[in-house]
Protein backbone atom coordinates (compact mmCIF):
# COMPACT_ATOMS: atom_id res chain seq x y z
CA UNK A 1 0.00 0.00 0.00
CA UNK A 2 1.42 3.94 -1.26
CA UNK A 3 0.94 5.99 2.08
CA UNK A 4 3.24 7.94 4.39
CA UNK A 5 3.59 7.47 8.21
CA UNK A 6 4.01 9.78 10.37
CA UNK A 7 5.70 9.69 14.25
CA UNK A 8 7.01 12.17 15.99
CA UNK A 9 4.30 13.82 17.93
CA UNK A 10 3.37 13.92 21.75
CA UNK A 11 2.95 16.24 24.29
CA UNK A 12 5.03 19.38 24.91
CA UNK A 13 4.81 22.58 26.66
CA UNK A 14 4.40 25.62 25.07
CA UNK A 15 8.37 27.02 23.82
CA UNK A 16 9.42 23.40 23.66
CA UNK A 17 10.45 21.59 20.65
CA UNK A 18 9.72 18.52 18.42
CA UNK A 19 11.18 16.90 15.27
CA UNK A 20 8.29 15.10 13.21
CA UNK A 21 9.29 12.50 10.60
CA UNK A 22 7.04 10.86 7.38
CA UNK A 23 8.45 7.89 6.04
CA UNK A 24 6.81 6.92 2.55
CA UNK A 25 6.80 3.41 0.66
CA UNK A 26 5.09 1.75 -2.13
CA UNK A 27 6.08 5.13 -4.39
CA UNK A 28 8.51 6.72 -6.01
CA UNK A 29 9.14 9.23 -3.18
CA UNK A 30 11.59 11.96 -4.65
CA UNK A 31 9.49 12.04 -7.66
CA UNK A 32 7.19 14.03 -5.49
CA UNK A 33 6.70 17.36 -3.58
CA UNK A 34 5.82 16.83 -0.14
CA UNK A 35 3.73 18.77 2.44
CA UNK A 36 3.27 18.51 6.06
CA UNK A 37 -0.15 19.57 6.94
CA UNK A 38 -2.62 20.12 10.05
CA UNK A 39 -5.68 19.98 11.23
CA UNK A 40 -6.75 20.86 14.58
CA UNK A 41 -10.40 19.82 16.31
CA UNK A 42 -13.14 22.05 14.44
CA UNK A 43 -10.79 22.85 11.81
CA UNK A 44 -10.10 22.69 7.86
CA UNK A 45 -6.85 20.96 6.69
CA UNK A 46 -3.96 23.55 7.11
CA UNK A 47 -0.85 23.60 4.66
CA UNK A 48 1.91 23.91 7.32
CA UNK A 49 4.98 23.74 5.09
CA UNK A 50 6.05 21.64 1.62
CA UNK A 51 8.94 20.96 0.00
CA UNK A 52 10.08 20.88 -3.36
CA UNK A 53 11.04 17.24 -5.12
CA UNK A 54 14.31 17.97 -5.82
CA UNK A 55 15.73 21.96 -6.17
CA UNK A 56 15.08 22.13 -2.10
CA UNK A 57 12.55 24.94 -2.92
CA UNK A 58 10.11 25.69 0.55
CA UNK A 59 7.14 26.84 1.87
CA UNK A 60 5.83 27.72 5.28
CA UNK A 61 2.76 29.60 6.59
CA UNK A 62 2.95 32.17 8.03
CA UNK A 63 1.72 31.44 11.49
CA UNK A 64 5.42 28.86 11.49
CA UNK A 65 7.58 31.05 9.51
CA UNK A 66 10.91 31.36 11.33
CA UNK A 67 9.85 28.34 14.14
CA UNK A 68 9.48 25.00 12.03
CA UNK A 69 12.36 23.77 9.18
CA UNK A 70 11.32 21.61 6.52
CA UNK A 71 13.52 18.89 4.91
CA UNK A 72 13.60 15.70 3.41
CA UNK A 73 16.06 12.69 2.98
CA UNK A 74 15.26 10.91 -1.09
CA UNK A 75 17.73 8.36 0.60
CA UNK A 76 15.44 7.66 3.70
CA UNK A 77 12.38 8.40 1.98
CA UNK A 78 11.58 10.48 4.64
CA UNK A 79 10.42 13.94 5.65
CA UNK A 80 11.06 16.38 8.55
CA UNK A 81 9.84 18.95 10.34
CA UNK A 82 11.54 20.47 12.86
CA UNK A 83 9.27 22.46 15.35
CA UNK A 84 10.61 24.80 17.80
CA UNK A 85 8.73 27.34 19.83
CA UNK A 86 5.77 25.77 20.03
CA UNK A 87 2.75 27.60 20.79
CA UNK A 88 -1.20 25.85 22.15
CA UNK A 89 -2.34 27.27 18.60
CA UNK A 90 0.11 24.61 17.42
CA UNK A 91 -1.70 21.81 18.72
CA UNK A 92 -3.29 19.88 16.05
CA UNK A 93 -3.17 16.26 13.79
CA UNK A 94 -0.04 16.67 11.60
CA UNK A 95 -0.51 14.74 8.16
CA UNK A 96 2.25 14.10 4.84
CA UNK A 97 0.82 14.28 1.60
CA UNK A 98 2.32 14.38 -1.88
CA UNK A 99 2.01 16.53 -4.73
CA UNK A 100 2.54 15.99 -8.74
CA UNK A 101 5.80 17.70 -9.38
CA UNK A 102 3.83 20.01 -12.17
CA UNK A 103 2.03 21.47 -9.12
CA UNK A 104 4.01 24.44 -7.54
CA UNK A 105 5.29 24.50 -4.16
CA UNK A 106 3.62 27.28 -3.24
CA UNK A 107 0.40 26.54 -4.67
CA UNK A 108 0.13 22.80 -2.74
CA UNK A 109 0.64 24.26 0.85
CA UNK A 110 -1.09 27.48 0.27
CA UNK A 111 -4.37 25.91 -1.06
CA UNK A 112 -5.46 22.26 0.62
CA UNK A 113 -6.61 20.27 -2.12
CA UNK A 114 -7.29 17.24 -0.36
CA UNK A 115 -8.34 15.05 -2.78
CA UNK A 116 -5.70 16.69 -5.13
CA UNK A 117 -2.88 15.64 -2.80
CA UNK A 118 -1.69 11.88 -2.55
CA UNK A 119 -0.59 9.40 0.04
CA UNK A 120 -1.92 10.58 3.07
CA UNK A 121 -0.82 8.79 6.14
CA UNK A 122 -2.88 8.45 9.45
CA UNK A 123 -0.83 11.88 10.93
CA UNK A 124 0.48 12.33 14.40
CA UNK A 125 -0.82 14.21 17.06
CA UNK A 126 0.81 17.25 18.78
CA UNK A 127 -0.46 18.55 21.84
CA UNK A 128 1.51 21.94 23.12
CA UNK A 129 -0.32 22.84 26.70
CA UNK A 130 1.35 23.28 30.25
Amino acid sequence: QSQFVESGGGLVQPGGSLRLSCVGSGFTFHYYHIGWFRRAPGKEYEGVSCISNSDGTTYYADSVKGRFTISRDNDKNTVYLQMNGLKPEDTADYYCAAANPLTAVQNMCATVDYYGLDYWGKGTLVTVSS
